[in-house]
């Protein structure tokens, strides 16, 4: 990508979409292309049509989506799989159709089977049952990496889908009924510390390992691919295998850990009670990230450094009172 290449980042707002057009920006690129939602509804497809006749972009990054935690996902089923298959249906055609040379999807790790061996591997996809809690999300994830390689197959499209494990970072979602662990969990303790309640209760029993990369150094490995010269760049795109790319950190830890590392960040002295009668989610989810090492990229924060950014990020967002200060 050149400094005037014109670049869609469709969800430009969200937690990804904004880490994106940060980096971007830092990289020099001129022509960066954004809607809110209000200015072009994704789920729209006349709407969408229009959009990709008239702007043309030369490369896109769909990162628009619907997102939440096990709360949200287990709420709201027919609205994730619903949405989610809409802006990727628009997006993808619509790119297609107007001849877009390079298009990112970003999917989700929970695309991955529930008892998948770990770490897990590209070529797991589709080996066995998903984790029931957020399958209708995991399900719409796992058609739009479908819908990549089936039009690069029949269109000779260059569309690649990248799986990131576990995000968090700069404008994250802190409402507690939408949010995933990290930004909930520094939401509790931090209100937890300023009502001076004695405990923050949290899901689960706190035994699921998970793998987490702050927002920039996701956003900084799309653009390495987005980047990458076109031998390498048509290497990625095989005919018999998923357009697919692991991007994580490559380490994980518990639930439990976790809880106290954002306690710790946060400044609470408090108890942390976990309530054994809500679920854990799929017993754990670490990405084999080799094929990115491979191709000669890593991370560039670790989870201590990025919880305290985090943090900052959080303290300075505006947010309505919680219902559920201290304790829930």
């Amino acid at each position: 990508m050149q400094d005037n290449t014109k670049i869609y980042v469709a969800g430009h707002r969200g937690l990804v979409g904004s880490a994106l057009v940060r980096v971007l920006e830092a990289k020099g690129c001129r022509n960066v292309l954004q809607r809110t939602s209000a200015e072009l509804d994704l789920t729209d497809q006349e709407a969408v049509r229009r959009f990709f006749e008239q702007e043309r972009p030369d490369s896109v990054f769909l990162a628009a989506a619907k997102v939440g935690g096990i709360l949200a996902n287990n709420t709201y089923p027919a609205q994730f799989i619903h949405v989610n298959l809409a802006i990727q249906t628009n997006v993808i055609h619509e790119a297609w159709r107007s001849g877009v040379r390079r298009l990112l999807f970003l999917g989700s790790s929970c695309i991955f089977p529930r008892d998948c061996p770990q770490p897990m591997k590209e070529e797991y996809l589709l080996t066995g049952p998903l984790e029931p809690t957020n399958r209708p999300y995991a399900v719409a994830k796992i058609a739009g990496i479908e819908m990549c390689w089936a039009y690069n197959r029949e269109y000779g499209t260059r569309y690649l889908a990248v799986m990131p494990t576990n995000l968090y970072g700069p404008n994250d979602n802190y409402d507690l009924a939408g949010s995933h662990v990290i930004p909930a969990m520094i939401r509790k303790f931090h209100e937890a510390k300023v009502a001076g309640a004695p405990h923050v209760t949290l899901w689960g029993t706190g035994a699921p390992r998970r793998e987490f990369l702050h927002v920039d150094d996701l956003a900084r490995a799309c653009v390495y691919l987005m980047d990458l010269p076109e031998t390498e760049y048509a290497g990625l795109l095989k005919e018999d295998v998923a357009p697919l790319l692991n991007i994580g950190s490559g380490e994980d830890q518990t639930i439990r850990e976790l809880a106290e590392m954002v306690r710790e960040t946060v400044g609470y002295q408090g108890d942390i009670v976990w309530d054994t009668g809500k679920p854990d989610g799929t017993p754990r989810k670490l990405l084999d990230v080799s094929r990115m090492r491979n191709l000669g990229w890593k991370p560039v924060l670790d989870l201590q450094e990025g919880l305290e950014m985090t943090y900052q990020d959080f303290l300075a967002t505006p947010r309505l009172p919680s219902s559920a200060t201290g304790a829930g």
